[in-house]
């Protein structure tokens, strides 16, 4: 990801948004040639100096008028996330300095050309010091400052796909950065709205869900603007989200940022529609084969009057949420949510139980593996057991004696 030093943006203050810098295809063309040749400075640049590597690519970019220095400089540093650069972790390159500077100082100052002042002359004081050290020069100069981050060395470039894949990369990094300074962010999202209340709990964001009429559920998670500490680490777990929401189908999002104007903030505002591309995959539509198969099995026409619904409800208690796996559905306006639990540790089994307990006022059918060389433990009255699959007669089951429990 970018720093702040990288961010770009319009501040837009009659309008009240803001506009992280982007490239895009009709603007910026000729940015996809840029990318593949600073790929290939890269990728011929093993053993080079990350300040070579920087300055190559700075001098590629050079003739570019509509290239400030500040976009260079990010996509440097995109570049260097995909590279692996060799570090002076034990010390040798601050001991090596003290021993040279050392042997050097005895001879000090040190001249390009001797003369009757000064007879000490560079190149013949350093060969005397790599002699006395049973070294070369330009070892000792490879060596010499390799603790210093401009001379750590290149050793292995990941790299991107394609050029496009790096212009892509920028364009949601740039959105990354301006996120540092939110306040809050609000998502409106149906379609993937559990792979995204996911990726937020695993953030560690602070969240809030509401389900509103249109079915949609507007979940608005806190800035690092407007936490009381921490507030660098908290931007950076926000933006790490970002990426996921991308990936993600149907939502459109709004983020209130802070701007260096005191007491202005803009609206950063950004949809699917919008054409970013994340680099990570789309979220699959079932969590595991076993729910695959119940919904492909189960089909779109009612069994006994019952509809299989997947994931279409999201159950909440301020920080605490459960998204079940499916919502039964019947014609006579019953509802049964189902969740499926298939591999499982008893640790894990009684978190979920817990979970279960604290929705107790809902109606939810737990159904859990019969996991091999695990005793299942005593269960509630709401869960059963199956072995490798969930038949549709068992399920059918279970519906009709809650049905007659009631």
């Amino acid at each position: 990801m970018l720093t702040r030093e990288h961010a770009i943006a319009e501040y837009d203050f009659r309008a009240g948004k803001i506009h992280p810098d982007r490239l895009t295809h009709r603007t910026h063309r000729q940015y996809v040639d840029y990318a593949a040749r600073m790929l290939q400075v890269y990728r011929d640049g093993i053993g080079s100096t990350r300040r070579d590597l920087r300055r190559a690519v700075q001098q590629l970019l050079a003739d570019e008028e509509d290239c400030p220095q500040r976009r260079i400089d990010a996509l440097c540093k995109l570049l260097d996330d995909v590279s692996t650069y060799e570090r002076d972790r034990r010390g040798k390159a601050a001991k090596l300095r003290r021993e040279v500077f050392r042997r050097a100082a005895a001879k000090h100052p040190l001249v390009r050309q001797a003369d009757r002042l000064f007879g000490a002359e560079e190149n013949k004081v350093k060969a005397e010091i790599a002699e006395e050290l049973g070294r070369t020069w330009a070892e000792i100069d490879r060596e010499l400052f390799a603790d210093v981050i401009d001379f750590h060395r290149l050793v292995q470039f990941e790299g991107y796909p394609q050029p496009t894949d790096l212009l892509a990369r920028y364009n949601v990094a740039q959105v990354q950065a301006a996120l540092y300074d939110a306040q809050h962010m609000t998502i409106w999202a149906q379609e993937d709205f559990k792979t995204i209340l996911r990726y937020a709990k695993l953030a560690q964001l602070m969240h809030d869900i509401t389900r509103l009429d249109d079915g949609q559920y507007r979940i608005r998670l806190d800035g690092p603007a407007s936490v009381m500490r921490q507030t660098r680490r908290y931007g950076v777990k926000l933006a790490q989200f970002l990426p996921a929401l991308i990936a993600c189908r149907s939502w459109r999002m709004q983020a209130l940022i802070r701007t260096p104007r005191s007491g202005w903030t803009l609206a950063l505002e950004l949809s699917a529609a919008d054409g970013l591309h994340s680099h990570l995959p789309p979220p699959a539509e079932f969590d595991s084969q076993i729910e695959e198969n119940l919904a492909r099995k189960w089909g779109d026409q009612p069994r006994e009057g019952w509809r299989l619904i997947r994931e279409g409800e999201v159950l909440f208690r301020g920080q605490k949420t459960f998204v079940p796996d499916f919502v039964l559905q019947h014609d006579d306006g019953r509802r049964v949510l189902l969740e499926i639990v298939g591999f499982w540790t008893p640790q894990y089994l009684q978190a979920k139980l817990q979970t279960l307990e604290a929705f107790r006022d809902q109606r939810i059918l737990l159904g859990v593996a019969a996991a091999t060389g695990l005793d299942v433990p005593t269960l509630p009255a709401n869960a059963f057991v199956y072995k490798t699959v969930v038949r549709i007669k068992d399920l059918l089951a279970q519906l009709a004696q809650g049905a007659a429990n009631q």
